[in-house]
């Protein structure tokens, strides 16, 4: 079996990253494992090909990077009460890019990851982070969607 030291926990303040943080933390507390939180804004370089200058794009950016840090330090005083074995990052990039980066260079064990539940043209459109991050990292992967409604499964012979 495997130990469970490290666990990453990329958040991105969404109703999602509320409803997901409570089994990631419950899971640290379990194992006794340090919990990283880790949240990445969105690289907009990407759009400069649409005529908007590229020092507009990084200082959007680095301005939702600087939001992201406040962010991150008002969840972490609502949700973490007593526990202080964590530590939180923010970083500027591809966010399926960096949690994969972030995960193999900080030696993580483990990565629990919410996902929306999207479907349709809106996934077509918006993505799975989560799906990215499950096809390619080096580490296991929880994904839980907290918007799946309670299912009982009845088990028949």
């Amino acid at each position: 079996m495997i130990e469970i030291n490290k666990i990453l926990f990329p958040i991105d303040f969404s109703e999602c990253s509320e409803r997901v943080f409570p089994d990631a933390l419950e899971m640290a507390q379990k194992f006794n494992a340090r919990l990283h939180l880790l949240f990445v804004a969105r690289d907009l370089v990407y759009l400069a090909s649409i005529d908007v200058a590229s020092d507009v794009l990084m200082n959007t950016s680095a301005e939702i990077a600087r939001t992201g840090e406040r962010q991150m330090e008002a969840f972490c005083e609502k949700h973490l009460g007593d526990f202080s074995n964590y530590d939180t990052k923010v970083v500027i990039g591809n966010p399926e890019e960096e949690i994969l980066e972030f995960a193999k260079e900080q030696g993580m064990d483990l990565i629990v990851i919410g996902t929306h539940g999207r479907k349709g043209l809106e996934r077509t459109l918006m993505g799975s982070v989560a799906e990215r991050v499950v096809k390619n990292a080096s580490v296991p992967v929880l994904t839980i969607n907290p918007f799946r409604p309670n299912v009982k499964y009845v088990h028949t012979t």
